[in-house]
């Protein structure tokens, strides 16, 4: 029996510990939070009530995703609906989800409007992203959809995303944000917490372990033999095989064995913390479920309403709204106590809605997460490392490695299955 140390809880350590677990292995996840699912889980409101820490769903594509779900027995919680998406500009929210829509997007001229349309079906058309390697975004997007169609719809939403860096973000990265998604979305009722407890269930019903509230300090070899484990708490443990889901960064930190050379390639690059302000709200606050905030000015790049696509009633009728964003890791906004994030944010919200008053505003909850949005530049697939790790024993799988695809559950489900099925694992 193979002993096997799975480093993070997320959906990729999950996965991969589970399937793992079913093929015999003796599993044991580490994980520093105090509950399983990493980016995608959630916390209670109210005892016995979930809602995720950032927002997430599903595209209908996501058949990864999906088809884990229903493994688990929870396909029928899974929840299909096609929710209202606006981009704010110049002060008003306009559809922006659909080919019809984007005909109906004043902002833009109309010959614009069919050139941007005409490069989007290219795009969903395209098979691969191959023949857009070495191409950035920006430059690709100005010389063929056209220079008000960046200025207006990409170019912010880029800014939004990946800050100062936006001009050197991979066109490939692009492809991928248009070839996968689709209209119609799906949401696990009782949020995705759901979907990592039961994950956690599974391993344990496979005799697995799970370290919940453990960081790890240390991976190094054994002299016995195999790699050790060793935990902040002063504890260690010895397996064959340590496969690490954190980011390489951390990774790297973590195994000091790993030779100078590995060092220089793949520990490189940069990425950004995500924040997320949640509030419950005794009204709504707009009519859509997702707005990309492309008008200058705001603290935030989305405005995620949430029961405006799930009920309500499900979170004891509070109106929920998240304000995400992606900061530079030495950003203020990622140590911001709630209360002051509030207050920063709150005169932007009456600009959305001239009727909002703080009063609204019945509760409130902000989360940061390190490293959770890598910076995908034109070189970024140079430097992806493969899941083998010149330290005997050591492998490495993280959301680095989805490329050409964004980080989401979907594809650390599929990067996990396709770990697992490696013949030397």
């Amino acid at each position: 029996m193979t002993r096997t140390a799975v480093l993070g809880a997320g959906a990729l350590g999950l996965t991969v510990a589970y399937r793992l677990a079913q093929r015999g292995d003796d599993v044991t996840v580490v994980e520093r939070e105090p509950l399983p699912g990493g980016l995608a889980a959630g916390f209670e409101i109210e005892p016995g009530v979930w809602l995720d820490r950032f927002y997430h769903h599903l595209f209908a594509s996501d058949r990864h995703a999906i088809g884990l779900i229903n493994e688990l027995g929870l396909g029928d919680e899974l929840l299909w609906r096609r929710p209202l998406t606006v981009t704010l500009r110049d002060g008003t929210p306009h559809q922006l989800d659909s080919p019809a829509s984007l005909l109906r997007f004043r902002p833009l001229p109309l010959a614009d409007r069919l050139r941007m349309g005409a490069w989007l079906a290219y795009l969903r058309t395209l098979g691969s992203a191959e023949r857009l390697e070495g191409h950035a975004a920006a430059d690709w997007i100005r010389r063929r959809m056209g220079a008000r169609a960046y200025d207006i719809v990409w170019g912010p939403l880029l800014r939004g995303k990946f800050g100062a860096l936006a001009d050197q973000v991979a066109m490939p990265w692009f492809w991928a944000r248009v070839h996968d998604r689709t209209a119609q979305l799906g949401y696990l009722r009782g949020g995705f917490q759901r979907l990592y407890d039961r994950l956690a269930e599974r391993i344990t019903e496979a005799g697995g372990t799970l370290r919940l509230g453990t960081e790890v300090r240390e991976v190094r070899t054994d002299p016995g033999g195999g790699l050790r484990v060793t935990t902040a708490d002063g504890g260690s443990f010895s397996v064959d095989r340590v496969v690490s889901t954190l980011a390489v960064r951390l990774t790297c930190q973590l195994a000091p064995e790993l030779p100078s050379d590995y060092r220089s390639r793949h520990e490189w690059g940069t990425a950004y913390g995500a924040h997320c302000l949640v509030l419950a709200l005794d009204r709504p606050l707009t009519q859509s479920y997702w707005m990309n905030v492309n008008d200058p000015g705001y603290p935030f790049m989305a405005l995620v309403e949430h029961t405006n696509y799930m009920d309500r009633a499900d979170y004891g009728g509070r109106h929920l709204v998240y304000l995400g964003n992606y900061r530079p890791m030495d950003d203020p906004l990622l140590r911001t106590p709630t209360p002051e994030v509030v207050a920063q944010f709150s005169p932007h919200l009456a600009r959305i809605n001239p009727a909002f008053r703080p009063d609204w505003v019945t509760d409130a909850w902000s989360f940061a997460a390190p490293f959770a949005q890598p910076i995908v530049t034109v070189d970024y697939r140079d430097h992806i490392p493969p899941f083998e790790t010149p330290v005997p024993g050591l492998w490495v799988a993280s959301m680095f490695q989805v490329y050409p695809h964004d980080r989401g559950q979907n594809y650390s489900i599929d990067l996990a299955e396709r770990l697992v099925r490696q013949p030397t694992t």
